[in-house]
Parts: C-alpha cells; structure tokens; sequence
C-alpha cells in the first residue's frame, strides 16, 4: 500500500474533495477490548464476558466498545497519510458521529478517509475528514464521522 505524504497547506488544498486512502485491517481481540474497558472502567458485560455474550447477546459474542473503535483512527490514519514538515497537529473535534455497526470480537476494520474542506486559520491548517471504519465482510461500516485536525506546519 502507497501512502500519501503531505507536507503543507498546497499539498492539503491539492486533495481537496478528494480520497486520501485506506488502511490495512486490523483484527479487533477479546485482549485489546479488556485492556480497553479496564482502561475506560468500562465492563459491561458485552464487552468483556464471551460466554454471557454468546448467550444473552444480539451479536453472537462480545464486541468492541463503540470509543474503541474510533480510538483506533490515529492508528489507522497514520496508515493512509504521513504528514510531515509539522510542528504539531491537535484533534479539534469530531462532527456527525454515528456507530452505524457493532464491530464483534475478531472483526478485521480498515478506514476509508477523504478529504471534505481545509481553511486557513492565520497559519493553522484546519482540514475536515470524512472517515468511514469498514468492517471487513459487511456492507454496512462501523461508524462514519467527520474529523476536524488542526495542522500546525513548521
């Protein structure tokens, strides 16, 4: 897979409109859902107990935490766009989040980003992503969001 590299506010406005790419899959475990949930202090039982999952649930075993899955977009967006020429880039907020689809315990997930707007505020980039986590075999994705980054280039 060929990554897009960017480097400044011509090379964000060049893809404007654009798609940016897709990450390779990534196979959600029944370990990175415990760590999660030990680490949110979130237990519910849907996440962390397969055999109460497999029984009581709507999903046929455990799945991720619907935070899970978009804590991954760092991860996945650093497969699909490596910027460089940077002094630092800040999350600034999340837009139309929707977790459209439960991704189960061993689901393969990929992200699909393109980009919708950029402006320039005074020398900050800011740049709006349409992202969409994809589970592999189904139609429907995971969720979809739109992702607002601010880029501050060197």
């Amino acid at each position: 897979m060929s990554q897009l590299v960017i480097d400044s506010y011509e090379g964000f406005l060049a893809y404007v409109g654009q798609d940016l790419g897709v990450s390779e899959y990534h196979k959600v475990t029944q370990e990175q859902v415990n760590l999660f949930a030990d680490a949110t202090l979130d237990h519910q039982w849907i996440h962390i107990d397969p055999k109460r999952a497999k029984e009581e649930g709507a999903f046929g075993g455990t799945i991720a935490h619907g935070y899970l899955t978009l804590s991954l977009v760092p991860y996945l967006w650093d497969q699909i766009v490596t910027v460089k020429n940077l002094k630092m880039m800040v999350n600034y907020g999340i837009e139309n989040l929707r977790f459209a689809n439960p991704v189960k315990v061993n689901d393969e997930i990929r992200m699909h980003a393109s980009l919708a707007n950029i402006s320039d505020l005074r020398g900050t980039i800011k740049t709006e992503m349409k992202v969409k986590i994809e589970i592999k075999g189904e139609k429907k994705p995971a969720l979809a969001a739109n992702l607002i980054f601010l880029y501050h280039f060197l």
